[in-house]
C-alpha cells in the first residue's frame, strides 16, 4: 500500500497537466520544464557542457592522482600486488556503482543527487527520514574528501619545500598551514559561475597531459627498473595482522579513495542541458578514464622503483612519490617539477571538490534540510554560483584541517569516513528503489534492466563489506597512536543528524508530499519567468 500511495503522489494531478499543457505553447526550455516538474526553479544557467561535466567528475576522482598520493602506502599492507590487482577489483565495483548513478540521475536528474532519489524512491513513511538520512551523509563525505585532498596538496607542497632544503624537519604545523593555503587558493576558483566549465576542461587536460607526462618521464630516465614478479606478484604485509587477507583489506582503503565521489557529476544536472544523457556519460566515463590511468600509473611507477622500496617509505619528505621521482631522475629539480604537475592536479581535484561540496549544501539547503537554509540556499544573482553554501562548505573543511594539528590518525579516519558514508549515501537510495521496485518508476535513457539490477546488489554489498571491513585498526598492536577511530566519526556525525531531525528538520524538511503540491505554483512561475520569486518561496 505505501508504494501505491507513494506512486500516487508521483503521478501529476490534472492542474498540472493543464499548467504543463500551456507551457507548451510557449518557448519554456526543455529542461527547466522538466525542473519544474519535480517542484524546482531554474537557479541557475546552464553554463556546462558534456565535456566541462566529465571535467569535474574526472577531476574530483582522479584516480591516477589518488593512488599518486597513496601509492606506496599501500606497499606496507599489500604490496604491489594490493595497488596493481586492488584497482582491477575497485574499478569492477566503481562500474557497478557507476552504473547505479547513472540509471537514477538519469530518470531523475536533478542537483539534489541522491537525497532527492531517495525522497522519490521511498514509501511515503520513511520518505523524508531516508531523504535527510542520505543529505547529510553525502554532504559529509563531501566535505571530508576535500580535507582529504587538501591535506595530499599540504603534504607534497611541504614535501617539495624539504627536498631543496634538506635540513628542514617537518613538523605538523607546516603541513597544517600548506592545507589551509590550498584549501583558501582553490576556493576563490568556484565564485564565478560562468567561468567554472572552461575551469573544469582546464583541470581534466592538466590531469590528463600530467599523467602522460610522468608515465612517460620516469619510466624512461630511471637508471634501472624492478622485475615483473615484483610489480605482478609481490605481496608484502608490514601491518602486523597475522593474516594476510586483513592486511590486504585495510590496504585496499587507500585503492577505494582513488575511486571514490562518483556522483559529483549528478549535482551539476541543473547546470548542463539534456541532464538525462549527459550525466550518465560524466559518470561511466569517470570510471573509464580512471582506471586506465591509475593502473598503467601504478605498474610504470612501480617498475620505476630504484633499489629498496624501503628508501621510499622512510623519505623525509613525507612524500614516497616524490622520493621515487628523485631516485629515477637522480635531480632534485625534476623531481619538484614532476610533483608540481601532481599537486596542479590536485589543486583542480580540489576545485572539483568544491563544487560538488557545494552543490550539495545548495541543494540540500533548499528543501530545508541543514541548518541555516535561509541563507545556504541562495544563489548569487550575479555571480551565478550558491557563493553562501561554498563559504560555508569550505569554512567546515578548514576548521576539519584542525584536527591534524591535534591527531593524525583521527584525521586519516575522516579520510576513510567519506569513502563510507557516500557508499551509504548512495545505498540508500538503492534500498529505496529495490524496496518500490525497479519496474514501478519511469527509466530515463540510461537504464540497463537486468544488468542494472545486478550493479545495484553488488552496491549494496560492497557498501555492507566497507561498513564492517574499513573499520578494523590499520596495524597491529593497537595503540593509541594507530587505532582507527573511523567508528568515532560515524558516533559524531549520527549524533549531529539525531539532534538536528529532532530540534528542526523533522518539522521544516521539505519532501515529496510538499513538493509534489508545489509544482503547479512553481510551474506558473516558470511560465511567467518568475525565477526568483519561486526560487525560495518554499524555503
Amino acid at each position: 500500500m505505501a508504494e501505491l500511495t507513494n506512486e500516487k503522489e508521483m503521478a501529476p494531478s490534472p492542474s498540472v497537466e493543464m499548467a504543463k499543457g500551456d507551457m507548451d505553447k510557449t518557448t519554456i526550455d526543455e529542461d527547466a520544464l522538466k525542473l519544474a516538474e519535480m517542484g524546482y526553479t531554474q537557479e541557475m544557467s546552464r553554463n556546462f557542457s558534456v565535456w566541462s561535466v566529465l571535467g569535474v567528475g574526472f577531476s574530483l576522482t582522479n584516480s591516477w592522482f589518488g593512488i599518486s598520493a597513496a601509492l606506496i602506502t599501500g606497499i606496507n599492507s599489500g604490496g604491489p600486488l594490493l595497488i596493481i590487482y586492488g584497482i582491477i577489483l575497485i574499478a569492477l565495483i566503481s562500474t557497478c556503482v557507476g552504473i547505479t548513478l547513472s540509471e537514477m540521475a538519469s530518470a531523475m536528474p536533478n542537483a539534489g543527487g541522491q537525497y532527492f532519489w531517495a525522497n522519490e524512491l521511498a514509501p511515503k513513511r520513511w520518505a523524508n527520514i531516508a531523504s535527510y538520512l542520505t543529505g547529510w551523509f553525502a554532504w559529509a563525505g563531501s566535505i571530508f574528501t576535500s580535507a582529504s585532498v587538501a591535506l595530499a596538496m599540504g603534504s607534497a607542497t611541504v614535501g617539495c619545500y624539504q627536498l631543496s632544503h634538506p635540513d628542514l624537519i617537518i613538523k605538523p604545523w607546516h603541513t597544517f598551514v600548506a592545507y589551509q593555503m590550498a584549501n583558501i587558493f582553490c576556493f576563490f576558483f568556484n565564485c564565478y559561475g560562468r567561468t567554472l566549465p572552461t575551469i573544469a576542461k582546464v583541470t581534466l587536460w592538466t590531469s590528463l597531459v600530467s599523467f602522460a607526462v610522468i608515465l612517460i618521464t620516469v619510466p624512461a630516465v630511471a637508471p634501472t627498473h624492478q622485475h615483473a614478479k615484483f610489480v605482478f606478484a609481490t605481496f608484502i604485509n608490514g601491518t602486523g595482522w597475522a593474516e594476510g587477507g586483513i592486511a590486504f583489506i585495510v590496504g585496499l582503503v587507500n585503492t577505494n579513495w582513488s575511486f571514490a565521489c562518483l556522483d559529483s557529476a549528478s549535482h551539476l544536472a541543473e547546470e548542463v542541458h539534456r541532464p538525462e544523457r549527459m550525466i550518465p556519460i560524466a559518470i561511466m566515463g569517470t570510471v573509464a578514464i580512471g582506471f586506465v590511468t591509475s593502473w598503467f600509473f601504478s605498474v610504470a611507477m612501480f617498475f620505476s622503483i630504484v633499489g629498496d622500496f624501503t628508501n621510499i617509505l622512510s623519505s623525509a619528505t613525507y612524500v614516497p612519490i616524490l622520493e621515487l621521482f628523485y631516485q629515477a631522475l637522480s635531480n632534485k629539480a625534476g623531481a619538484i617539477f614532476l610533483e608540481a604537475m601532481i599537486i596542479a592536479t590536485g589543486l583542480g581535484c580540489l576545485v572539483a571538490s568544491h563544487t560538488w561540496q557545494s552543490r550539495l549544501c545548495w541543494s540540500f539547503a533548499r528543501d530545508r534540510g541543514l541548518p541555516g537554509y535561509q541563507w545556504l540556499s541562495k544563489v548569487h544573482p550575479k555571480l551565478d554560483v550558491p557563493v553562501n553554501a561554498h563559504f560555508a562548505s569550505c569554512v567546515i573543511v578548514a576548521i576539519v584541517g584542525c584536527l591534524y594539528l591535534a591527531s593524525l590518525t583521527a584525521f586519516n579516519s575522516m579520510i576513510t569516513a567519506c569513502i563510507v558514508l557516500l557508499y551509504l549515501s548512495y545505498s540508500i537510495p538503492v534500498i529505496c528503489l529495490l524496496v518500490k521496485g525497479r519496474a514501478n518508476i519511469k527509466p530515463g535513457p540510461f537504464w540497463l534492466g537486468p544488468i542494472g539490477l545486478v550493479a545495484n546488489i553488488v552496491t549494496l554489498l560492497w557498501t555492507l563489506f566497507t561498513l564492517v571491513m574499513y573499520s578494523f585498526p590499520f596495524a597491529k598492536p593497537v595503540l593509541t597512536s594507530n587505532m582507527n577511530y573511523v567508528s568515532l566519526v560515524y558516533a559524531v556525525i549520527v549524533i549531529i543528524i539525531t539532534v538536528d531531525w529532532f530540534v528542526r528538520g523533522r518539522k521544516h524538511f521539505r519532501g515529496a508530499s510538499e513538493r509534489h503540491n508545489d509544482v503547479v505554483v512553481v510551474m506558473e512561475a516558470v511560465r511567467h519567468g518568475s525565477v526568483a520569486s519561486a526560487g525560495h518561496g518554499y524555503a
